[in-house]
């Protein structure tokens, strides 16, 4: 997948289209990833020992991954992603700038 969790990335399609957010779980098996504040749909739960109240929750769904494109470090648009091998460790990079997008 040509993005990580931790990534910050932008949704390209879909009704949540231009929101920005942060990925904070990956699903490489269903090519889906979970964005922060993204793709948010109503959950109704039972009342539990860790929710006595239940109720609807709002949570977030996983969308795919071909719908969000990784932004740029240099510039913050969004950016099509390119590998490159740095000490022999493969690396990826932003198309836009040549940035480094790992960490």
């Amino acid at each position: 997948m040509h993005v990580k969790k931790g990534d910050k990335v932008q949704v390209i399609s879909g009704k949540d289209k231009g929101k920005q957010g942060v990925i904070l779980q990956s699903f490489p098996k269903n090519s889906k990833v979970l964005v922060e504040g993204v793709n948010v749909v109503k959950k109704h739960a039972k009342p539990s020992q860790m929710n006595p109240q239940g109720g609807i929750l709002n949570q977030e769904a996983p969308i795919h991954v071909s719908n969000v494109m990784p932004l740029d470090p240099k510039t913050g648009v969004p950016t099509r992603v390119g590998y490159t091998t740095v000490d022999g460790k493969k690396v990826r990079v932003a198309k836009k700038s040549g940035e480094s997008l790992d960490k």
